[in-house]
């Protein structure tokens, strides 16, 4: 091997020593380099038809039990779910149109709320059905029958549908809702709608909270190119790796329903490494290849939950290792629950530092540099600034202050530390290794 030190001071030629380094430094640097080479767009629509206003998924089906309630909130909206006297899902405001209390420690039985504080009970419709409980009506004046019909539930529609309940949150709740299901249409939501037969897959799926703000999660799960920098050492890919050299062709297809980006790789354009399809207001499917015959897709659902407060759900659709008696027996679930609880406390720190910096305007707008390679950011950036300025979904965050956090320990079901869920999903596996190798071997120790 040749000494360049040595040839340095032989020759006292800084440029024999310092060539070979910056050679070294360059190639150093391509091997970390991911980089999107060129790019396609191809639109159909100028721009998205569908707001921030719209229907979310707000949590898994099993989540919502019989004659349990399911506290959430939109924007700062407290709202609550139930399942009614016919199993259909509710969502109500969580205000009493009484005197303006909550829900929280009332009563629910067979479809029907009861409020803590006065006793008010609320048919599923809406309805308080014990008025003369809470007033006296024979001292009332002759306005008693107006002022009762005014106590009525607020709700917003819901739908069942892949497992999933969706609320269609809108500007103002309704207190005259049909029960009608099928009047409810979410067809860019329903997976079926995108080319995928979801009885052919099997899931698991995760539920997070974050305090940071909801876009820029959405962003972050947009971006392509940050997972092999802060992912490249977790997400068990070969291709997904801060130290190769990586380059991709991009094409971007736009619609008034979605954006979808594909990327396929330079080297190889036939071979395409990863789809990314943003459906607002909050959802995102991330999959490779057709439709048709792609062995997984991964949805992510991001809940706004309040000003730097949001909830993500995500489920991993799969083809492959489908025999639910060997998933149990190698504890794939609790393995891959492990992997997204590493995945997403990667991105937490980052997520809540660019919350931070980006609330304080430490970095202004007009300072964010985004590369033709953040094309798909854009995109999603300009759809939101436009929704959020024409939508108004913040009006509720706006008028709380700093102090009021009383609905936090009651909405913050997945704990934003993760690192909590991450313990009890480990406590899980040590439980179930025990039960599954130690007791058996146990019990034969005890036979012979």
């Amino acid at each position: 091997m040749k000494n360049n030190q040595i040839n340095f001071f032989k020759s006292g030629d800084f440029n024999s020593v310092l060539k070979p380094l910056e050679e070294d430094l360059k190639t150093f640097r391509e091997k970390r380099i991911v980089k999107i080479e060129n790019f396609e767009v191809q639109e159909t629509a100028k721009e998205l038809n569908i707001g921030i206003f719209g229907w979310y998924a707000i949590c898994p089906s099993n989540e919502l039990k019989k004659n349990k309630i399911f506290y959430f909130s939109m924007y700062d909206e407290p709202l609550l779910l139930f399942r009614d006297e016919n199993n259909f899902v509710r969502c109500v405001k969580n205000v009493c149109p009484h005197r303006g209390a909550s829900f929280y420690d009332g009563d629910l039985y067979n479809g029907e709320l009861t409020c803590p504080y006065h006793g008010a009970k609320f048919t599923s419709e809406g309805s308080c059905k014990n008025i003369d409980r809470l007033t006296c009506s024979h001292i009332i004046d002759s306005n008693y029958k107006n002022y009762a019909k005014k106590i009525h539930l607020y709700q917003y529609k819901t739908l069942e549908k892949d497992d999933y309940i969706f609320i269609n949150y809108l500007e103002n709740p309704e207190t005259n809702l049909i029960d009608d299901e099928k009047r409810f249409e979410i067809n860019n939501h329903e997976l079926s709608k995108h080319g995928f037969k979801i009885e052919e897959y099997v899931s698991e799926e995760v539920l997070v909270d974050f305090k940071c703000d909801w876009a820029r999660i959405i962003e972050n799960h947009l971006d392509i190119l940050h997972i092999f920098w802060v992912h490249g050492d977790t997400i068990p890919d070969k291709d997904v790796n801060k130290n190769v050299l990586t380059s991709f062709n991009q094409k971007i297809n736009i619609n008034k329903e979605f954006i979808e980006s594909i990327y396929s790789y330079k080297n190889d354009p036939n071979k395409e490494f990863i789809r990314i399809k943003f459906i607002p207001p909050g959802r995102i499917l991330i999959y490779k290849g057709d439709p048709n015959s792609s062995r997984y897709v991964q949805v992510l659902d991001h809940i706004p939950l309040g000003n730097n407060k949001a909830r993500v759900i995500v489920r991993h659709y799969r083809k492959f290792l489908k025999n639910k008696i060997f998933r149990d027996l190698v504890l794939f679930e609790e393995i891959q629950r492990k992997t997204f609880y590493k995945i997403f406390n990667e991105d937490y720190m980052i997520l809540k530092t660019q919350t931070y910096n980006l609330k304080l305007e430490l970095l202004k707008n007009d300072e964010i540099k985004l590369l033709g390679e953040d094309k798909i950011i854009k995109y999603y950036w300009n759809w939101y600034k436009k929704s959020e300025e024409k939508d108004n979904p913040w009006r509720y965050s706006k008028k709380i202050e700093n102090n009021m956090d009383v609905y936090d320990k009651l909405i913050f079901k997945y704990p934003p530390e993760i690192n909590k869920l991450d313990i009890l999903n480990n406590l899980k596996i040590i439980r179930k290794t025990l039960i599954r190798y130690a007791s058996p071997l146990l019990l034969f120790l005890l036979l012979i």
